[in-house]
């Protein structure tokens, strides 16, 4: 199974050149999804209002040589080792899912296009389909914010919910199928159990890819820039318009907020995010 190209079997129903075109169109959906989601969501304009209010109280000015230090170590952290996420358990999650998405896709289209014969190929291709299993499925079940809190039930789903359940089911059943047709439970063109979950496959990888616009896909494409933009904000003083992180402990900072010590003490604890403080509890 694992050294198989389950594409290859396909291709007695389904033409290769139908099969590129599938990957060439989802690949425009991506494109065009993404752009609809700037348009609606004003992102564009948002980060160039924000940098110009940065670009205003900012303390110092960032030259090109520091930048390209930040840009760096945006790819370095933030985007390579997801090292924003203070969470091991999260961000060991969330590195097994990208990683395991990169793997699938790129495997897909280069067995799909016929680039690669190589057994190695097929067998990123279900690594990257383990890897995102593992990734997601850990998140989903153990890992993710309390929607019990939210007086909603775990298997309610939301909008919001359109890409990990589309990318969970994509890479489920493309293991499933994989597994049935290489079993010898029958081929696609059988219209058995192999037939359906190909089916449920296409149909998954479809609604992944063509939702964008209504779905959390795009946010892999904005993380990097607005990571970069927060990185600079700090390096110029500017701080994204945000107050400064104060040391509550502090006689200057009770001094200029009195409240702080009549409400928290003199020496208040740093209590940090909520979500650092209390595991998810869903069920």
């Amino acid at each position: 199974m694992f050294n198989t190209n389950p594409f290859d079997a396909v291709t007695a129903l389904i033409s290769t050149d139908i099969q590129q075109g599938y990957i060439i169109l989802m690949a425009i959906l991506v494109f065009v999804g993404t752009v609809l989601d700037m348009m609606h969501k004003k992102s564009a304009k948002y980060f160039a209002l924000d940098t110009e209010k940065n670009n205003k109280n900012a303390k110092r000015s960032v030259g090109t040589g520091e930048k390209a230090g930040i840009a760096i170590a945006v790819v370095a952290n933030e985007i390579l080792t997801s090292a924003e996420f203070c969470n091991t358990k999260r961000r060991i999650s969330h590195m097994l899912t990208m990683y395991g998405f990169i793997l699938f896709v790129a495997s897909t289209a280069t067995m799909i296009f016929g680039w690669s014969t190589d057994a190695l190929v097929a067998n990123l291709w279900h690594t990257g389909a383990l890897m995102l299993c593992l990734g997601g499925y850990w998140f989903w079940f153990f890992i993710r914010v309390d929607v019990n809190s939210e007086g909603v039930k775990w298997y309610q789903l939301r909008r919001a919910d359109i890409f990990i359940v589309s990318l969970l089911t994509t890479a489920t059943f493309a293991l499933i199928w994989s597994y049935l047709q290489s079993s010898g439970a029958g081929a696609v063109a059988d219209m058995g159990w192999t037939t359906l979950f190909f089916a449920l496959f296409i149909l998954s990888n479809t609604v992944l890819f063509s939702t964008v616009m209504w779905s959390k896909f795009a946010h892999m494409f904005f993380k990097p820039a607005a990571a970069f933009q927060k990185r600079v904000a700090h390096a110029d003083g500017g701080n994204l318009n945000l107050p400064a992180d104060y040391d509550l402990s502090d006689p200057a900072v009770h001094a200029r907020y009195p409240d702080v010590p009549m409400y928290m003490g003199k020496n208040p604890p740093n209590m940090g995010a909520g979500i650092r403080r209390e595991p998810a509890n869903h069920y």
